[in-house]
Protein backbone atom coordinates (compact mmCIF):
# COMPACT_ATOMS: atom_id res chain seq x y z
CA UNK A 1 0.00 0.00 0.00
CA UNK A 2 2.88 2.36 0.66
CA UNK A 3 4.15 1.92 -2.89
CA UNK A 4 0.65 2.51 -4.30
CA UNK A 5 -0.02 5.67 -2.30
CA UNK A 6 3.44 7.07 -3.00
CA UNK A 7 2.77 6.94 -6.72
CA UNK A 8 -0.84 8.12 -6.41
CA UNK A 9 0.37 11.28 -4.70
CA UNK A 10 3.11 11.64 -7.32
CA UNK A 11 0.57 11.28 -10.15
CA UNK A 12 -1.67 13.99 -8.70
CA UNK A 13 1.25 16.37 -8.33
CA UNK A 14 2.29 15.61 -11.91
CA UNK A 15 -1.28 16.35 -13.02
CA UNK A 16 -1.19 19.67 -11.20
CA UNK A 17 2.13 20.76 -12.69
CA UNK A 18 1.15 19.78 -16.24
CA UNK A 19 -2.31 21.38 -16.09
CA UNK A 20 -1.79 24.43 -13.90
CA UNK A 21 1.69 24.77 -15.38
CA UNK A 22 0.40 26.27 -18.61
CA UNK A 23 -1.80 28.66 -16.57
CA UNK A 24 1.32 29.84 -14.74
CA UNK A 25 3.19 30.03 -18.04
CA UNK A 26 0.52 32.27 -19.55
CA UNK A 27 0.76 34.49 -16.45
CA UNK A 28 4.56 34.70 -16.75
CA UNK A 29 4.22 35.80 -20.39
CA UNK A 30 1.26 38.10 -19.81
CA UNK A 31 3.29 41.33 -19.61
CA UNK A 32 5.79 40.44 -22.37
CA UNK A 33 3.95 38.69 -25.18
CA UNK A 34 0.77 40.72 -25.94
CA UNK A 35 0.93 43.98 -27.88
CA UNK A 36 -2.63 45.18 -27.27
CA UNK A 37 -5.50 44.98 -24.81
CA UNK A 38 -7.25 42.56 -27.17
CA UNK A 39 -4.31 40.13 -27.04
CA UNK A 40 -4.17 40.34 -23.24
CA UNK A 41 -7.85 39.42 -23.11
CA UNK A 42 -7.25 36.53 -25.51
CA UNK A 43 -4.50 35.18 -23.27
CA UNK A 44 -6.71 35.38 -20.21
CA UNK A 45 -9.65 33.83 -22.03
CA UNK A 46 -7.45 30.92 -23.13
CA UNK A 47 -7.14 29.83 -19.48
CA UNK A 48 -10.30 31.42 -18.07
CA UNK A 49 -12.57 28.34 -18.04
CA UNK A 50 -9.94 25.94 -16.66
CA UNK A 51 -7.41 27.70 -14.43
CA UNK A 52 -9.33 27.33 -11.17
CA UNK A 53 -10.28 23.73 -11.96
CA UNK A 54 -6.63 22.88 -12.61
CA UNK A 55 -5.78 23.91 -9.04
CA UNK A 56 -8.03 21.10 -7.78
CA UNK A 57 -5.11 18.75 -8.34
CA UNK A 58 -2.99 20.73 -5.86
CA UNK A 59 -5.72 20.49 -3.22
CA UNK A 60 -6.28 16.80 -3.98
CA UNK A 61 -2.56 16.10 -3.74
CA UNK A 62 -2.27 17.92 -0.41
CA UNK A 63 -5.35 16.15 0.96
CA UNK A 64 -4.09 12.75 -0.13
CA UNK A 65 -0.70 13.49 1.40
CA UNK A 66 -2.39 14.26 4.71
CA UNK A 67 -4.48 11.11 4.49
CA UNK A 68 -1.79 8.63 3.42
CA UNK A 69 1.37 10.09 5.02
CA UNK A 70 0.32 12.19 8.04
CA UNK A 71 3.83 12.35 9.52
CA UNK A 72 5.20 13.85 6.29
CA UNK A 73 2.31 16.32 6.15
CA UNK A 74 2.89 17.45 9.74
CA UNK A 75 6.64 17.75 9.33
CA UNK A 76 6.63 19.50 5.94
CA UNK A 77 3.84 21.93 6.78
CA UNK A 78 5.56 23.01 9.97
CA UNK A 79 9.10 23.25 8.58
CA UNK A 80 8.05 24.94 5.34
CA UNK A 81 5.56 27.21 7.13
CA UNK A 82 7.07 30.47 5.82
CA UNK A 83 7.32 29.25 2.22
CA UNK A 84 3.78 27.83 2.32
CA UNK A 85 2.35 31.11 3.56
CA UNK A 86 4.09 32.89 0.67
CA UNK A 87 2.67 30.35 -1.80
CA UNK A 88 -0.80 30.76 -0.30
CA UNK A 89 -0.69 34.53 -0.73
CA UNK A 90 0.61 34.17 -4.28
CA UNK A 91 -2.29 31.83 -5.14
CA UNK A 92 -4.74 34.36 -3.67
CA UNK A 93 -3.13 37.23 -5.59
CA UNK A 94 -3.19 35.28 -8.84
CA UNK A 95 -6.85 34.35 -8.45
CA UNK A 96 -7.78 37.92 -7.56
CA UNK A 97 -5.92 39.25 -10.61
CA UNK A 98 -7.76 36.92 -13.00
CA UNK A 99 -11.18 37.61 -11.48
CA UNK A 100 -10.89 41.38 -10.89
CA UNK A 101 -8.97 42.63 -13.92
CA UNK A 102 -12.03 43.18 -16.12
CA UNK A 103 -14.30 44.57 -13.37
CA UNK A 104 -13.37 48.24 -13.91
CA UNK A 105 -12.89 50.07 -17.22
CA UNK A 106 -9.63 51.72 -16.26
CA UNK A 107 -6.15 51.41 -17.75
CA UNK A 108 -4.51 51.88 -14.35
CA UNK A 109 -6.74 49.22 -12.78
CA UNK A 110 -5.98 46.70 -15.52
CA UNK A 111 -2.25 47.45 -15.55
CA UNK A 112 -2.10 46.92 -11.79
CA UNK A 113 -3.72 43.49 -12.01
CA UNK A 114 -1.60 42.61 -15.05
CA UNK A 115 1.42 43.17 -12.82
CA UNK A 116 -0.09 41.15 -9.98
CA UNK A 117 -0.89 38.30 -12.38
CA UNK A 118 2.67 38.27 -13.73
CA UNK A 119 4.44 38.56 -10.36
CA UNK A 120 2.32 35.91 -8.63
CA UNK A 121 2.63 33.48 -11.56
CA UNK A 122 6.40 33.91 -11.88
CA UNK A 123 7.05 33.62 -8.14
CA UNK A 124 4.81 30.56 -7.86
CA UNK A 125 6.85 28.85 -10.57
CA UNK A 126 10.09 29.74 -8.76
CA UNK A 127 8.80 28.59 -5.37
CA UNK A 128 7.48 25.31 -6.77
CA UNK A 129 10.83 24.57 -8.38
CA UNK A 130 12.69 25.55 -5.21
CA UNK A 131 10.34 23.37 -3.14
CA UNK A 132 11.09 20.30 -5.24
CA UNK A 133 14.81 21.04 -5.00
CA UNK A 134 14.48 21.31 -1.20
CA UNK A 135 12.91 17.86 -1.08
CA UNK A 136 15.62 16.34 -3.30
CA UNK A 137 18.44 18.03 -1.35
CA UNK A 138 16.92 17.26 2.03
CA UNK A 139 16.11 19.32 5.11
CA UNK A 140 17.59 19.38 8.63
CA UNK A 141 15.19 16.86 10.14
CA UNK A 142 15.59 16.10 13.83
CA UNK A 143 14.86 12.88 15.71
CA UNK A 144 11.26 13.95 16.37
CA UNK A 145 10.60 14.38 12.63
CA UNK A 146 10.44 18.18 12.67
CA UNK A 147 12.74 20.85 11.29
CA UNK A 148 13.03 24.58 10.74
CA UNK A 149 14.27 26.30 7.59
CA UNK A 150 14.98 30.02 7.34
CA UNK A 151 14.41 31.60 3.95
CA UNK A 152 18.20 31.54 3.38
CA UNK A 153 21.48 31.12 5.30
CA UNK A 154 24.86 31.16 3.51
CA UNK A 155 23.45 29.95 0.13
CA UNK A 156 25.32 26.64 0.45
CA UNK A 157 24.00 23.10 0.71
CA UNK A 158 24.96 21.35 3.92
CA UNK A 159 23.58 20.08 7.23
CA UNK A 160 21.75 23.35 7.96
CA UNK A 161 20.66 24.96 4.69
CA UNK A 162 18.00 27.57 4.03
CA UNK A 163 14.99 27.30 1.74
CA UNK A 164 17.06 29.18 -0.85
CA UNK A 165 20.62 28.18 -1.73
CA UNK A 166 22.50 27.77 -5.00
CA UNK A 167 20.82 24.43 -5.74
CA UNK A 168 17.25 25.43 -4.93
CA UNK A 169 17.71 28.64 -6.95
CA UNK A 170 18.66 26.45 -9.93
CA UNK A 171 15.49 24.45 -9.31
CA UNK A 172 13.44 27.64 -9.26
CA UNK A 173 14.98 28.94 -12.49
CA UNK A 174 14.41 25.57 -14.23
CA UNK A 175 10.75 25.68 -13.21
CA UNK A 176 10.37 29.31 -14.31
CA UNK A 177 11.82 28.64 -17.77
CA UNK A 178 10.03 25.31 -18.25
CA UNK A 179 6.60 26.67 -17.29
CA UNK A 180 7.09 29.80 -19.42
CA UNK A 181 7.85 27.50 -22.35
CA UNK A 182 4.84 25.35 -21.46
CA UNK A 183 2.62 28.43 -21.46
CA UNK A 184 4.01 29.66 -24.79
CA UNK A 185 3.34 26.30 -26.43
CA UNK A 186 -0.18 26.29 -24.97
CA UNK A 187 -0.82 29.70 -26.52
CA UNK A 188 0.29 28.42 -29.93
CA UNK A 189 -2.49 25.85 -29.65
CA UNK A 190 -5.20 28.21 -28.40
CA UNK A 191 -4.52 31.40 -30.37
CA UNK A 192 -3.93 32.44 -33.98
CA UNK A 193 -2.56 35.31 -36.00
CA UNK A 194 0.25 37.55 -34.75
CA UNK A 195 -0.12 36.46 -31.12
CA UNK A 196 0.33 32.83 -32.13
CA UNK A 197 3.41 33.65 -34.23
CA UNK A 198 5.04 35.56 -31.38
CA UNK A 199 4.29 32.67 -29.01
CA UNK A 200 6.00 30.28 -31.45
CA UNK A 201 9.04 32.53 -31.73
CA UNK A 202 9.31 32.92 -27.97
CA UNK A 203 8.88 29.16 -27.45
CA UNK A 204 11.83 28.48 -29.74
CA UNK A 205 14.00 30.89 -27.77
CA UNK A 206 12.90 29.54 -24.40
CA UNK A 207 13.57 25.97 -25.58
CA UNK A 208 17.34 26.54 -25.65
CA UNK A 209 17.27 27.94 -22.10
CA UNK A 210 15.25 24.94 -20.87
CA UNK A 211 17.65 22.53 -22.59
CA UNK A 212 20.72 24.11 -20.97
CA UNK A 213 19.08 24.33 -17.53
CA UNK A 214 17.92 20.70 -17.74
CA UNK A 215 21.45 19.55 -18.56
CA UNK A 216 22.78 21.66 -15.66
CA UNK A 217 20.22 20.32 -13.17
CA UNK A 218 21.49 16.70 -13.22
CA UNK A 219 25.08 17.26 -12.02
CA UNK A 220 23.76 19.92 -9.65
CA UNK A 221 21.42 17.33 -8.09
CA UNK A 222 24.25 14.83 -7.71
CA UNK A 223 26.43 17.45 -6.00
CA UNK A 224 23.63 18.54 -3.68
CA UNK A 225 22.57 14.96 -2.91
CA UNK A 226 25.29 12.40 -3.78
CA UNK A 227 22.94 9.39 -3.59
CA UNK A 228 20.48 10.86 -6.11
CA UNK A 229 21.32 8.18 -8.69
CA UNK A 230 21.29 5.20 -6.27
CA UNK A 231 17.91 3.88 -7.44
CA UNK A 232 18.90 4.38 -11.07
CA UNK A 233 22.01 2.28 -10.60
CA UNK A 234 20.01 -0.42 -8.81
CA UNK A 235 17.35 -0.53 -11.54
CA UNK A 236 19.00 0.25 -14.90
CA UNK A 237 15.65 0.36 -16.70
CA UNK A 238 14.94 3.64 -14.93
CA UNK A 239 17.61 5.28 -17.10
CA UNK A 240 14.82 5.39 -19.68
CA UNK A 241 13.59 8.45 -17.76
CA UNK A 242 16.43 10.82 -18.81
CA UNK A 243 16.15 9.37 -22.33
CA UNK A 244 12.46 10.28 -22.50
CA UNK A 245 13.27 13.75 -21.12
CA UNK A 246 15.79 14.24 -23.91
CA UNK A 247 13.37 12.95 -26.57
CA UNK A 248 10.59 15.20 -25.30
CA UNK A 249 12.93 18.20 -25.57
CA UNK A 250 13.76 17.21 -29.13
CA UNK A 251 10.04 16.82 -29.82
CA UNK A 252 9.29 20.32 -28.54
CA UNK A 253 11.95 21.79 -30.82
CA UNK A 254 11.07 19.76 -33.92
CA UNK A 255 7.29 20.15 -33.71
CA UNK A 256 7.54 23.84 -32.85
CA UNK A 257 9.68 24.51 -35.92
CA UNK A 258 7.23 22.62 -38.15
CA UNK A 259 4.23 24.46 -36.61
CA UNK A 260 2.80 21.19 -35.26
CA UNK A 261 1.58 23.07 -32.20
CA UNK A 262 -0.43 20.35 -30.48
CA UNK A 263 2.43 17.86 -30.75
CA UNK A 264 4.88 20.44 -29.40
CA UNK A 265 2.60 21.14 -26.44
CA UNK A 266 2.15 17.40 -25.84
CA UNK A 267 5.95 17.04 -25.81
CA UNK A 268 6.10 19.76 -23.15
CA UNK A 269 3.54 17.86 -21.06
CA UNK A 270 5.66 14.72 -21.35
CA UNK A 271 8.80 16.66 -20.38
CA UNK A 272 7.27 18.06 -17.19
CA UNK A 273 5.68 14.74 -16.23
CA UNK A 274 8.83 12.67 -16.75
CA UNK A 275 11.05 15.20 -14.97
CA UNK A 276 8.83 14.86 -11.89
CA UNK A 277 8.71 11.07 -12.20
CA UNK A 278 12.51 11.07 -12.36
CA UNK A 279 12.65 13.05 -9.12
CA UNK A 280 10.23 10.60 -7.48
CA UNK A 281 12.38 7.65 -8.55
CA UNK A 282 15.45 9.32 -7.05
CA UNK A 283 13.66 9.83 -3.73
CA UNK A 284 11.88 6.48 -3.31
CA UNK A 285 11.33 5.09 -0.65
CA UNK A 286 12.18 8.35 1.10
CA UNK A 287 9.57 11.06 1.28
CA UNK A 288 11.76 13.71 2.86
CA UNK A 289 15.51 13.14 3.33
CA UNK A 290 17.44 14.54 6.27
CA UNK A 291 20.63 16.54 5.81
CA UNK A 292 21.74 15.89 9.39
CA UNK A 293 21.36 12.11 9.83
CA UNK A 294 20.10 9.51 7.34
CA UNK A 295 18.33 7.67 10.17
CA UNK A 296 16.04 10.69 10.52
CA UNK A 297 14.79 10.41 6.94
CA UNK A 298 11.00 10.33 6.65
CA UNK A 299 10.34 7.18 4.65
CA UNK A 300 7.16 5.55 3.41
CA UNK A 301 7.22 3.00 6.24
CA UNK A 302 7.60 5.68 8.92
CA UNK A 303 4.91 8.02 7.58
CA UNK A 304 2.27 5.59 6.29
CA UNK A 305 -1.24 5.53 7.78
CA UNK A 306 -2.85 2.33 9.10
CA UNK A 307 -3.70 -0.49 6.65
CA UNK A 308 -7.50 -0.32 7.19
CA UNK A 309 -7.48 3.43 6.57
CA UNK A 310 -5.50 3.00 3.37
CA UNK A 311 -7.68 0.20 1.98
CA UNK A 312 -10.95 2.02 2.62
CA UNK A 313 -9.43 5.30 1.44
CA UNK A 314 -8.37 3.73 -1.84
CA UNK A 315 -12.01 2.96 -2.65
CA UNK A 316 -13.16 6.51 -1.96
CA UNK A 317 -10.11 8.00 -3.67
CA UNK A 318 -10.90 6.01 -6.83
CA UNK A 319 -14.50 7.25 -6.82
CA UNK A 320 -13.41 10.86 -6.27
CA UNK A 321 -10.80 10.71 -9.03
CA UNK A 322 -13.35 9.22 -11.44
CA UNK A 323 -15.65 12.19 -10.78
CA UNK A 324 -12.79 14.65 -11.19
CA UNK A 325 -11.60 13.09 -14.44
CA UNK A 326 -15.14 13.13 -15.82
CA UNK A 327 -15.39 16.83 -15.00
CA UNK A 328 -12.08 17.61 -16.69
CA UNK A 329 -12.98 15.67 -19.83
CA UNK A 330 -16.27 17.59 -20.10
CA UNK A 331 -14.72 21.02 -19.45
CA UNK A 332 -11.77 20.60 -21.81
CA UNK A 333 -14.07 19.25 -24.50
CA UNK A 334 -16.49 22.17 -24.10
CA UNK A 335 -13.71 24.75 -24.40
CA UNK A 336 -11.61 23.07 -27.07
CA UNK A 337 -10.48 24.98 -30.15
CA UNK A 338 -9.04 28.42 -30.74
CA UNK A 339 -9.94 31.21 -28.36
CA UNK A 340 -11.72 34.34 -29.58
CA UNK A 341 -13.42 37.40 -28.10
CA UNK A 342 -16.62 36.95 -30.10
CA UNK A 343 -19.61 34.69 -29.47
CA UNK A 344 -18.97 32.01 -26.86
CA UNK A 345 -15.27 32.72 -26.88
CA UNK A 346 -14.14 29.47 -28.54
CA UNK A 347 -14.07 28.34 -32.15
CA UNK A 348 -14.79 24.60 -32.06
Amino acid sequence: MGFIWFWLVAIMLVGYVVLDGFDLGVGILHVFLPRSEREKQLMLRSIGPVWDGNEVWLLAGGGTLYFAFPLLYASAFSGFYLALMIVLWLLIMRGAAVELRMKVESGVWRSFFDGVFFISSALLAVFYGAALANVIRGVPLQADGYFFLPLWTDWRVGPHPGILDWYTVIGGVVALAALALHGALYLTVKTEGELQQRARTLARRLWLAVLLLTVLSLPASVIARPDTLANYRSYPLTFAVPLVVFLSLLGMSFFSRTDADRKAFTSSCVYLAVMLVGAAIALYPRLLPSTTDASYDITIDKALSGPHTLHVGLIWWSFGMLCALTYFVIVYRMFRGKVSLEGGGYEH
